[in-house]
């Protein structure tokens, strides 16, 4: 997985609130559980006009030329609710976004998204809203997340911390998932094991 230590990006506002997995990912392109080729899917039901994803819709966020090449994903409140389809990182990751931030996200998306090498930021609901009206009056509007100091720094140098647990913050700093944290005990687990076998040998046969 990828480590996320500091990352300049330009943001993207997505204005609404609970938007969940089914318009992140919709459920047709839940076909294969394969890591790749959902970034052109990302909201596919606000971002195209007809099912063979020919005709953008100019009016979407992510169809406006002013936000082409976003790495900072601006929200509403429940951001990520509905089903834990780990689809929705995936999509959100492939697109280009390495940060999201909002009010609040889902639990299960929340946990999902440091598996994806994504980090989910929290603000109270007044300190986004003012991000977006900042985000909308100033084209190429981009923000500096550390995500070892825990801070978001605006253009105006005003700086914004951020709690994150301590866990998963130095997982994403040195790009582990949970499947990475575990082999990084491996010496553990092989002790462990070989001390059960001398304990419980009855377990091991056959």
């Amino acid at each position: 997985m990828e480590a996320l230590t500091t990352l300049t990006g330009l943001v993207v506002p997505l204005d609404r609130t609970n938007v969940n997995t089914d318009e992140i990912t919709p459920a047709r392109f839940l076909k294969t559980i394969k890591r790749t080729g959902f970034g052109p899917v990302l909201f596919a039901n606000w971002r195209y006009l007809d099912p063979a994803r020919q005709k953008l819709n100019t009016d979407f966020v992510l169809n406006q030329p002013r936000y082409q090449g976003g790495s900072i994903l601006l929200a509403g409140d429940n951001f990520g609710c509905g089903s834990s389809r780990e689809h929705a990182p995936w999509a959100i990751r492939q697109y280009g976004f390495r940060c999201i931030i909002a009010p609040s996200f889902a639990d299960i998306f929340y946990n999902n998204c440091f598996n994806n090498s994504i980090l989910p930021v929290t603000f109270d609901e007044a300190t986004v809203q003012g991000l977006f009206a900042e985000v909308e009056a100033t084209e190429g509007y981009t923000l500096t997340v550390d995500l070892a100091a825990q801070t978001v720094t605006t253009p105006e140098q005003r700086v914004l911390h951020f709690e994150i647990d301590n866990f998963r913050k130095n997982a994403l700093l040195q790009g582990m998932d949970n499947i990475g944290w575990t082999l990084s005990h491996d010496d553990e687990i092989a002790v462990y094991e070989a001390r059960r076998k001398q304990e419980a040998p009855w377990i091991f046969a056959g």
